[in-house]
């Protein structure tokens, strides 16, 4: 199993960031602040390091530079500060790369897992499903329809995977609520419905059925 390092000074985000990652399949180990990350890194094997810039004692740009003078692991820098000159410094460091606070846990697992794959060496290849004139890229987090780029938020994306993955299956709106909005929902189930409608007037796509009273489905084959 793949043992990730979590440096973060926010204790919400840091078991948040550690329930996810534990349900994606991953180990994980976490610091409060620089000194604790130094410390983990200098006793534990970690094949990826999730380093919050903005960390009480050693900052997290101190803390990169200390491990890149002994490591080559993976680091994701996360932080709050989106500004050019600091992703600069971040990328100078070598991080192999810098997601700005507030983000999606399914794009950061997803980024997790591409760095992972280009640092074991591995052969980059897209990792997408096809239906239709529609391709999902799931490592980019990118639509393509008849081959023009099609902009989705990230809830978006995520409901039109689920469906994609589970052709032939009825998916109800809980089912979707509890899988893509876990920790962060208050509220009507009936924001499953909104986003049911966008998805359908931005793709102009008729594929994806309503099922009265249930939830949605897609066919496992379109009518040719």
């Amino acid at each position: 199993m793949q043992r990730i390092l979590i440096v973060e000074d926010d204790g919400d985000i840091r078991e948040l960031l550690k329930n996810f990652l534990q349900d994606a399949g991953y180990e994980t180990a976490k610091a409060r602040d620089g000194m604790e990350a130094v410390e983990a890194f200098s006793k534990g094997v970690y094949d990826l390091i999730l380093l919050d810039l903005m960390i009480p004692k050693i900052d997290g740009f101190a803390v990169c530079e200390l491990i890149r003078r002994q490591s080559r692991v993976p680091i994701i820098m996360l932080t709050a500060l989106s500004g050019e000159e600091e992703q600069i410094r971040g990328l100078d460091l070598q991080v192999d790369d810098y997601i700005t606070k507030p983000f999606s846990m399914p794009i950061l697992i997803r980024k997790i897992a591409a760095v992972l794959r280009r640092a074991g060496g591995m052969q980059e290849t897209q990792n997408t499903i096809a239906y239709g004139n529609l391709i999902l890229n799931l490592d980019s987090y990118t639509v393509q329809v008849d081959g023009a780029a099609c902009t989705l938020t990230s809830r978006e994306f995520e409901i039109l995977r689920e469906l994609l993955t589970h052709q032939g299956r009825v998916i109800t709106r809980q089912n979707l609520l509890d899988k893509l909005w876990k920790y962060d929902f208050y509220g009507d189930e009936r924001v499953v419905d909104t986003h049911i409608k966008n998805l359908r007037k931005k793709l102009n796509i008729e594929f994806i059925q309503t099922i009265r009273g249930v939830g949605y489905k897609i066919d496992k084959e379109m009518e040719k």
